[in-house]
């Protein structure tokens, strides 16, 4: 697993974890029952607080990625294919809206925003 921390970004580090974990998780780079690390050797690894990545592995099981038996570690939870499914197209639609968001701040039009959808689409 790989994990960049930008410093100079207006993310907090806790979410720039979280949001790389589940880009790995989404993309199949982790399996279920995979284990991660533990707390302790990933903030060693980032050299960021053991706090941060607690936080960052919390929210991940809030939200249903990963489970954590106490003890014994974090491991990417069992999901089933339409769960999967869900989450890429979730995460294919905020992109897109991320990039709409841009187009109009611009100034496009929201013709102009589907020409280029067109384009690119045609590729």
């Amino acid at each position: 697993m790989h994990i960049i921390i930008n410093n100079a970004s207006m993310i907090p580090i806790y979410e720039q974890v979280t949001d790389q974990i589940k880009k790995s998780i989404i993309s199949g780079e982790l399996t279920e029952n995979e284990a991660l690390p533990s707390v302790r050797t990933l903030s060693g690894e980032l050299r960021i607080s053991a706090l941060t990545v607690k936080k960052a592995y919390d929210k991940l099981e809030e939200e249903g990625f990963v489970i954590t038996v106490h003890g014994k570690g974090t491991y990417i939870a069992p999901t089933d294919r339409s769960f999967a499914i869900e989450a890429r197209r979730k995460a294919a639609e905020d992109e897109m809206a991320k990039a709409i968001e841009k187009a109009r701040e611009a100034g496009m039009s929201t013709e102009e925003i589907r020409e280029i959808i067109d384009i690119i689409l045609e590729d």
